[in-house]
């Protein structure tokens, strides 16, 4: 079986200002494969450009995914790509369905949803509900003009489980310590959206005594930036011996690339894990958030797309 599909776009929705939604169904009349809620898809939105996109919709749906599309400013041609190119109609190369953020059995789920970050927070809500198990969704944004998919919580069967925060609408601004409150040991929380916000939430969660087993979270940007220490380290790939040196501002992945090593790669951010590497020798530099910390503390793989070097050598398994 192929890991990828061929799908048609078959509606597109301005859901709020600078994001669209975009639904993806079969060219003929299979069902697609199935997904959980959580899970995402790799977009080639051009060629040679590949995103992921949390799946919105609910996972017992077979005949359709969709997805939501914030405008980036700051676009490096995904969502640029995904609003200005892709119409009604089009048809889409697309990954099967992978999920790193998935809901656990557990008593109670606390969701918290930060802009676009709402897409696998509804896709968890709509599943914890058809579940018939115990969870509050706070769906949090600049302003409710921004924020996507507000009729279609308003009209959800689980509509009173969630509480809308929209920093432009008195009283309704996210107060992350008294909604935090209440760590319980039967309560698991997720959050996605920007960066800044589930840093915010998960640095209060830990204060108030969360359990690190508890807290659950997907970025959507990578979090690693240059640093003006950021020097040049040697690389050696241990099945043919191949040494280069990484210099200042070049990746990995790049120099792999000059030398005619492909490591497969996708978000270019270290979010995703596509390009995750084993390490044999040397300390990685992680910049990545797709790691766990104890997976990070190991030291045995890193994501070559954005991490670096703390030892003067990284031996690679490739």
């Amino acid at each position: 079986m192929t890991n990828e599909l061929m799908l048609r776009v078959a509606r597109r929705v301005e859901e709020a200002d600078g994001v669209c939604s975009f639904e993806l169904v079969p060219q003929d009349d299979l069902v697609l494969p199935a997904f959980s809620a959580g899970a995402h898809i790799d977009v080639h939105v051009a060629p040679g450009l590949i995103r992921q996109y949390s799946l919105s919709n609910d996972p017992a749906e077979r005949d359709r995914y969709r997805i939501a599309v914030l405008r980036e400013p700051a676009s490096r041609g995904g969502s640029a790509g995904m609003h200005d190119s892709v119409q009604a109609g089009d048809v889409l190369r697309v990954s099967m369905p992978r999920n790193h953020f998935p809901l656990v059995d557990a008593p109670r789920s606390l969701l918290l949803a930060g802009g676009i970050g709402v897409t696998p927070i509804l896709a968890m809500a709509r599943a914890l509900h058809a579940q018939d198990r115990d969870f509050e969704m706070h769906y949090c944004g600049r302003s409710a003009s921004r924020m996507a998919f507000l009729e279609e919580l308003a009209s959800a069967a689980f509509a009173r489980r969630v509480v809308l925060h929209a920093d432009d609408v008195p009283d309704q601004k996210f107060d992350a310590r008294r909604v935090l409150s209440q760590p319980a040991g039967d309560t698991h929380l997720y959050v996605c959206g920007p960066n800044g916000f589930m840093d915010h939430v998960l640095e209060t969660a830990r204060a108030l005594g969360w359990p690190e087993a508890q807290l659950h979270r997907e970025y959507f940007a990578g979090v690693a930036t240059a640093l003006a220490t950021d020097g040049s380290f040697e690389i050696r790939v241990a099945s043919t011996g191949l040494r280069c040196q990484v210099p200042a501002g070049q990746t990995v992945i790049e120099v792999l690339a000059a030398h005619g090593v492909e490591v497969p790669t996708s978000c270019e951010a270290g979010v995703c894990g596509t390009c995750l590497t084993r390490v044999l020798e040397g300390t990685p530099d992680h910049r990545d958030s797709f790691l766990t910390d104890a997976e990070r503390a190991a030291n045995d793989q890193f994501t070559p797309c954005c991490s670096r070097a703390l030892s003067p050598l990284l031996v690679l398994d490739l």
